[in-house]
């Protein structure tokens, strides 16, 4: 990637951030600026910011643990020193890599209705495409109406082929249909939308568990990762969320969305401690591009 898209590529990653970064970090620096005595006050001051910005129990009290362990450790009395420790530590805490891509592969993507997840499956195509890749789209979304339109939006938009059935058709056989069809195309990359009904886990469980089957019968050589959706703007809820899904699917990974419309992007945090997943995408605005790969380093930079 040349130095200048890097470059775009951050700033619009520092934009998206810019409520986060008010939130959160605009309060830290004011800490520093104040050059606070570190104390408990200091640590319960850190702690309450941490939380309001969506960190998640667990991840503040896993890293404020660790910020009074360095400290001490390393016999630090400034405010600005402790909160570089601090950006250290929260760099670590979400640096989980992604795993290489192997081709071809099936991007199995879930999430429930409105977190922006055909969207977010049009988007990949587009940047699997720009790259060089052979993509196709499969509307497993047989359920709700227009689902398969949408999509169909998205593929006439990054010019891909998609398979598609009659609303009301059973998952598991578009599903079969797109995997004869991506091999006989020889398609690098096959994305499969599902149906985002978390009120009946039962049936989601079931209806994961048979696109599943058919995808490792009908295609084994193909690397199946279960891709997760969820949306920012919704915070420890979406974090409810991942949980839930995390019962019924084995999640490879997280794509989070809208974090440009959020105050509370340490829901990134949260997820990280919680889940123990990596975090793949973040989607920054509504641009193609405004969907980039997540780096642990470039986040925590872009938020102080």
């Amino acid at each position: 990637m040349s130095e200048e898209k890097k470059k775009g590529l951050f700033a619009r990653l520092r934009e998206g951030l810019s409520k986060t970064r008010g939130n959160m970090t605009d309060k830290v620096e004011n800490m520093v600026r104040e050059n606070r005595k570190i104390d408990d006050d200091f640590y319960e001051e850190l702690e309450d910011i941490l939380l309001m910005a969506d960190c998640g129990l667990k991840a503040t009290t896993v890293m404020i643990d660790d910020l009074k362990d360095r400290i001490r450790k390393q016999g630090i009395r400034d405010a600005g020193e402790a909160r570089d420790v601090l950006k250290q530590i929260m760099t670590e805490q979400m640096d989980i890599p992604r795993p290489p891509l192997k081709w071809p592969m099936v991007m199995l993507v879930v999430g429930v209705n409105g977190v922006g997840k055909t969207t977010t499956i049009g988007k990949l195509a587009l940047r699997f495409q720009s790259i060089g890749r052979k993509v196709m789209l499969c509307a497993g979304d047989t359920f709700r109406a227009a689902a398969a339109e949408q999509l169909s939006v998205w593929a006439e938009r990054a010019r891909v082929p998609i398979v598609r059935h009659e609303e009301g058709a059973d998952p598991a056989a578009v599903v079969f249909d797109a995997i004869r069809s991506a091999k006989a195309q020889q398609v690098d990359l096959l994305i499969v939308d599902t149906a985002g009904r978390l009120h009946n886990k039962k049936n989601l469980m079931d209806e994961l568990n048979k696109m599943r089957r058919v995808i490792d019968r009908e295609y084994p050589e193909a690397d199946t990762r279960c891709i997760l959706v969820l949306d920012a703007t919704t915070g420890q809820n979406g974090l409810m969320q991942a949980r839930a899904f995390k019962e019924v699917a084995e999640i490879g990974g997280i794509i989070l969305t809208k974090l440009d419309g959020t105050a509370k992007g340490g829901i990134a945090l949260a997820i990280r401690q919680e889940l123990e997943v990596p975090v793949w995408y973040i989607g920054v605005g509504e641009g193609i591009d405004d969907l980039q790969p997540f780096s642990a380093k470039d986040f925590v930079e872009a938020l102080f």
